[in-house]
């Protein structure tokens, strides 16, 4: 099958959820398929990202870099259009053209795009081809728990984000021949009375590359969090877990040190830079980063999704804890595979424990592994996208 994709981002390097996604379903549908990428960015590709990613697109690697001054001029014409921002962001006349074009030449069987971003892009073909989106997640369940938390005087700009996420991912939906989501708990947030339609194709974790032992640590941590920092929901956790949290674990572990890992760190999360909390921005590979520290803490209360953070920190091995909005994608046994707080104290009696008792935290970290290695695995899960591309 001759497959046309559409992504908002390229998909490398891997600092991201959807890249993360995209590059791990285009390695397995490359196998077996012929892929066209057509791809945006708002950042330089370097000529490293496109070596990783050009072999998997034997139908052609096509990259179209969006401007500021552009970004500003579409976001304007979409708002006017009554598209979200996260719509009119990445709209681009020159690139509609420039997929039409693909269309024409590349003759592609199924067009495959990921998230509503790309959605305007895929319309135009709807009587065409066989259509599928990837919704991800739901950006206007995020969107809106967010505004919950803004400042009041930025209330009403995310409130009316959220309403227009909403209407536009009812709205798409009718475009589209096949949809994705990435658990179930996303597919029920979806306001289209025919979300059962929608089907749940998760994440996976290449186990091998992340395992216990693949990577000696830089400087131990007690505590690690990683995740792309500038993301909100990301922030927001930082500093639950910094401010409040740590504090909380130190009063019985007056040692006890904070890791915060991943790309981009935005201000907020520089702030919380002491001398109990490090902030490491990128790093060259992340799996330094789950080996430092003794207990993985992801304390999040926004945001949509399954969390690869927890994929990769429990296939690394490491005890896991985390709230019951991440668990209830991912779907583990709260007590068998990771522990679960709803708020300060039960998240700090919990990395409390595990500091203490050593060897129920390592029993914890196998278990985790096992769990995402039954569970989560890019060849299932891809399989069963290539399935519905072909339908």
């Amino acid at each position: 099958m001759k497959l046309l994709v559409l992504l908002s981002r390229f998909p490398y390097p891997l600092d991201k959820g959807d890249k993360l996604r995209a590059f791990h379903q285009l390695r397995h549908l490359a196998r077996e398929h012929t892929v066209c990428l057509f791809a945006l960015t708002d950042e330089p590709v370097s000529a490293e990202a496109r070596a990783q990613v050009a072999p998997l697109c034997a139908g052609g690697l096509h990259v179209h870099p969006l401007n500021k001054p552009g970004i500003g001029l579409n976001m304007g014409l979409g708002l006017l259009r009554g598209w979200p921002f996260q719509v009119g962001y990445f709209y681009d006349a020159a690139a509609a053209r420039q997929i039409e074009a693909l269309v024409g030449s590349f003759a592609p069987d199924a067009l495959y795009c990921q998230l509503i971003r790309m959605a305007e892009y895929a319309r135009p073909f709807a009587a065409r081809l066989p259509l599928t989106i990837d919704y991800m997640d739901v950006f206007s369940t995020g969107m809106a728990r967010r505004a919950a938390k803004a400042p009041r005087w930025q209330r009403p700009v995310f409130e009316l984000e959220a309403h227009r996420l909403r209407q536009y991912e009812a709205a798409c939906f009718g475009w589209f021949r096949h949809h994705t989501i990435i658990s179930d708990q996303d597919r029920q947030l979806i306001d289209h009375e025919d979300r059962q339609r929608i089907q749940v194709v998760a994440n996976g974790i290449d186990t091998d590359f992340f395992r216990p032992g693949a990577v000696a640590a830089d400087e131990p941590y007690d505590l690690v969090f990683c995740g792309n920092m500038a993301y909100h929901p990301n922030v927001e956790a930082a500093e639950w877990l910094a401010l409040e949290i740590l504090p909380a674990v130190r009063r019985q572990h007056p040692q006890a040190r904070l890791l915060l890992a991943g790309t981009t760190p935005a201000a907020r999360v520089l702030a919380l830079r002491s001398e109990q909390v490090s902030v490491s921005g990128w790093m060259p590979d992340i799996r330094t980063a789950y080996a430092s520290a003794r207990v993985f803490v992801a304390p999040m209360r926004t945001g949509t999704g399954l969390q690869n953070k927890l994929l990769e920190a429990m296939a690394m091995g490491r005890p896991c804890v985390t709230t019951p909005l991440a668990n209830n994608a991912l779907h583990a046994t709260p007590g068998q595979h990771v522990l679960v707080g709803q708020n300060t104290e039960e998240l700090a009696r919990h990395v409390s424990s595990l500091l203490a008792q050593p060897a129920e935290a390592a029993g914890l970290g196998a278990s985790g592994r096992d769990f995402v290695r039954e569970h989560y695995n890019w060849q299932a899960t891809t399989e069963r996208l290539a399935r519905l591309l072909s339908a």
